[in-house]
């Protein structure tokens, strides 16, 4: 099923992502996370795209055909375009078509910061347009409620969503935020701008200082002031620490979904415990919604 039909079907869509072990970490790691949530139901569960460079390489295309066809799980390959020819990406998208994966997040990658960047894609929207004219997959894309890093400000960054859109891309899903009202801003320019696509919140519990401290390095997500007390509080007992992190995350979604949000995406960081807990917290409330 495509992913764009699911958003037809239900009123509020829930998701999680999942990443493949690094290459020095056995594949069965992951494949204990996919046991440990597949009963839980997720309307699908997306897979990033590892290093590596082809999906042999690095597990997406395995894990993606293992959440379809094993879990009966919709399955959404992640697909980085950036020093890609073609004719690789032809290739990667013939081995997950045999695979019967039928949803990829078209995603431009990081740019390579020591060599110059070689490739038939520049942008994600180039990856969407060659897919879309060539094969019938579902794509997805992403955005950024606090703006991209390459972007000057987020009404630019909303701007440049209309090419992925005219791409081919059917649904977004947001860049982890801590700050409701940030993206709340962010849909209001999103439909000033007549973009009308489905859009998942994306978000992650923060369980640990470690992760806090590379959440902030990484994706400049502004956090407020309650985030950091509650790590000043909590962040030398590791158990009080995690369900602190799922307690806000948990109040962070239900005002999300009193507030319209069309659906979650839950970066899992391959941690069952916490999705099972953030699904049971809101499984009540997930049904009331699609029962409207």
């Amino acid at each position: 099923m495509y992913i764009k039909e699911l958003f037809n079907k239900k009123r509020f869509v829930f998701s999680f992502e999942i990443f493949p072990p690094k290459a020095t970490s056995p594949i069965d790691t992951v494949y204990k996370t996919l046991e440990a949530l597949s009963d839980l139901r997720p309307d699908y569960i997306s897979v990033t795209y590892g290093a590596g460079g082809g999906s042999n390489q690095n597990k997406t295309k395995e894990i993606s055909s293992m959440i379809k066809n094993k879990y009966e799980i919709e399955a959404l390959a992640h697909l980085t375009c950036i020093s890609s020819t073609k004719d690789e990406i032809k290739q990667i998208l013939r081995e997950l078509k045999e695979e019967g994966v039928e949803n990829i997040l078209a995603l431009r990658g990081d740019i390579p910061l020591e060599e110059d960047v070689k490739g038939d894609f520049k942008h994600s929207s180039d990856l969407a347009r060659f897919i879309t004219e060539g094969s019938s997959f579902d794509l997805g894309g992403t955005c950024y409620p606090e703006g991209h890093y390459d972007s000057k400000n987020v009404e630019e960054d909303v701007i440049n969503l209309k090419h992925k859109i005219d791409a081919g891309v059917t649904h977004l899903t947001s860049q982890l935020f801590y700050d409701n009202n940030a993206f709340y801003e962010f849909m209001n320019l999103v439909h000033k701008h007549n973009i009308n696509v489905p859009i998942q919140a994306g978000i992650m519990p923060i369980t640990n200082k470690s992760q806090f401290d590379r959440i902030i390095a990484l994706s400049g997500a502004k956090i407020s002031d309650k985030y950091i007390k509650i790590m000043d509080r909590f962040q030398h007992d590791k158990d009080a620490m995690a369900d602190a992190g799922i307690a806000c995350a948990t109040e962070q979604i239900i005002d999300l979904m009193s507030n319209g949000v069309e659906g979650v995406h839950l970066y899992t960081m391959n941690n069952p415990y916490v999705a099972r807990k953030v699904h049971s917290n809101l499984i009540s409330m997930i049904h009331a919604i699609n029962r409207e």
